[in-house]
């Protein structure tokens, strides 16, 4: 509202109706301002600054500090009591396990060749004593070379016979893809290099011509596609492991799709599933839009715990008792709200990332003794509770004195409205804090969409999701994907459908040793 000073009104409840105007308006502007800073501050940050979230042992010592001051010398002492029981905080403790100094062995499983550099005939005499030179020993270093790829063409030559009254061929083993001059080394070669090393088809293209060999891109493309529908079934019977496990960590994904009905690109998403610790396997889902009909699809029949954002499409699937999901929150979701809000509410905002610290500090000592299960959870009960309850405390004092709409503000609903889903991780020692694991695993397509821009439609959507979803799982048992690939295409094709389970990677690991 515009005011006049020349025209005030005289009645004092006029004037004090105005005053509460003017302050309603500053507050929205305040609330306005914060939030073009707060996106200001992240185009930035995406352009060129750091996007880790992890603060330094002074600035946390710095905001407990502050914290002590805020919530008085009483309230603290609780604070430090539970403190003592925690771990010690990230760079302490043993350093015996650092990393070894100096030029590590080169790899003893690459082949060598040796070659043996002597002294000439009249260097094996010495002049000073007159006598011959005698050998003592030998300095060995060892160095890299490079042997550049290479491409064989394999003949499949089969035989014919004949008889008076019929002629017989002796058969070839099946193909990955009948009637193409690809092998089954050659489209994992392929699939490997855009989904796990992020190189397109087009670079890919220019790569084999440096050998000699045309490849077309549409040709490349084809065999993706084709890949991804012989190994589908695999792909069926991955999804259904993965929906076996007692905790499934799940996020999603922006990726650009073109459509030809538009003059630019739409917006697809991919959601990653994550495995739990006894069903080692990472399974994608590629969607046209990020509607809930896609992991209401996708998790149909699933009942355990959903660990995941606090992303509204969920909801409905946690009020439904029938269908048997429970919540698990994300405090590293959590946390990115508290930093964000840092810039503008360095006090209060200060103290709530000096408290979930301390809520990492006691998952930090769980990893250093290898806890899981009921000795997590006993770990929890004593470490993090009693800061789940002091940060409660004090979320529930602040979010009086922010402004609901501003980015402290939003910070502190955020914790407080799913309170109950990010506790929930200390009643199960089999919870995560966080779903950092589902965050991991979309990095491929995060930084592979920066290499290959976009997909070619929607179906070019999921042929990624099915072909990076054994890449993923490769990784997570510590397959070499390329080796999977090359041997898992060139014995699909005549694989009895009744064990497939075999090929799946974990197993297909543990039959490789």
């Amino acid at each position: 509202m515009t005011v006049d000073p020349r025209q005030l009104p005289e009645s004092p409840d006029a004037l004090r109706q105005m005053i509460l105007d003017l302050i309603a308006q500053l507050h929205s502007e305040q609330a306005r301002r914060e939030k073009t800073e707060h996106l200001l501050r992240q185009l930035l940050a995406a352009r060129s600054g750091r996007s880790s979230e992890q603060l330094s042992e002074e600035q946390l010592a710095l905001f407990a500090e502050e914290l002590k001051q805020q919530i008085g010398e009483s309230a603290q002492a609780a604070v430090e009591n539970d403190r003592d029981d925690d771990p010690p905080a990230a760079g302490s403790g043993d350093t015996s396990k650092g990393n070894v100094r100096g030029r590590r062995p080169l790899p003893r499983h690459l082949k060598r060749e040796r070659i043996v550099h002597d002294l000439a005939a009249h260097e094996k005499h010495c002049r000073q004593c007159n006598e011959d030179l005698r050998r003592i020993g030998e300095d060995v270093s060892e160095r890299y070379e490079y042997i550049p790829a290479q491409l064989k063409v394999i003949e499949d030559v089969c035989i014919k016979y004949a008889c008076s009254c019929t002629v017989t061929t002796a058969s070839k083993p099946p193909q990955p893809i009948e009637k193409s001059s690809a092998g089954a080394s050659l489209l994992a070669q392929v699939i490997v290099g855009k989904y796990a090393d992020h190189l397109p088809l087009n670079r890919q293209q220019k790569m084999f011509g440096r050998l000699g060999i045309t490849l077309p891109r549409q040709t490349l493309c084809d065999w993706m596609a084709r890949s991804a529908d012989l190994l589908n079934p695999l792909y069926e019977r991955m999804k259904r492991f993965v929906l076996e496990s007692k905790v499934v960590q799940t996020d999603d994904t922006p990726v650009k799709v073109l459509d030809p009905a538009l003059p630019q690109t739409r917006t697809g998403r991919i959601w990653p599933y994550n495995g739990d610790k006894d069903h080692p396997a990472v399974v994608y889902d590629y969607t046209p839009t990020r509607e809930r009909a896609g992991p209401e699809q996708f998790l149909r029949g699933y009942s355990g715990y959903l660990q995941a954002d606090a992303y509204s499409a969920y909801d409905r699937f946690f009020v439904d008792p029938q269908r048997g999901m429970t919540e698990v929150g994300c405090w590293a979701h959590a946390r990115r709200h508290f930093h964000d809000a840092l810039e503008t509410d360095r006090a209060r905002m200060g103290g709530v990332l000096s408290l979930i610290a301390q809520l990492y500090a006691v998952e930090k000592v769980a990893r250093e003794r290898e806890l899981r299960g009921e000795g997590r959870r006993i770990l929890r009960e004593q470490g993090s509770m009693p800061v789940l309850e002091q940060l409660q405390a004090y979320l529930l004092r602040i979010r009086e004195e922010v402004l609901p709409k501003s980015v402290a503000g939003q910070a502190v609903s955020y914790a407080l409205n799913h309170w109950n889903a990010l506790v929930r991780y200390c009643e199960d020692g089999d919870l995560e804090i966080d779903n950092n694991a589902a965050e991991r695993s979309l990095r491929g397509f995060a930084v592979g969409r920066n290499n290959w821009m976009f997909f070619g439609s929607d179906n070019g959507g999921r042929t990624a999701a099915v072909l990076r979803t054994f890449v993923s799982s490769c990784e997570r048992v510590k397959v070499d994907p390329l080796a999977w690939f090359s041997d898992v295409l060139a014995r699909i094709a005549s694989f009895p459908i009744n064990q497939l389970d075999s090929l799946m990677p974990h197993n297909w690991a543990a039959a490789a040793q």
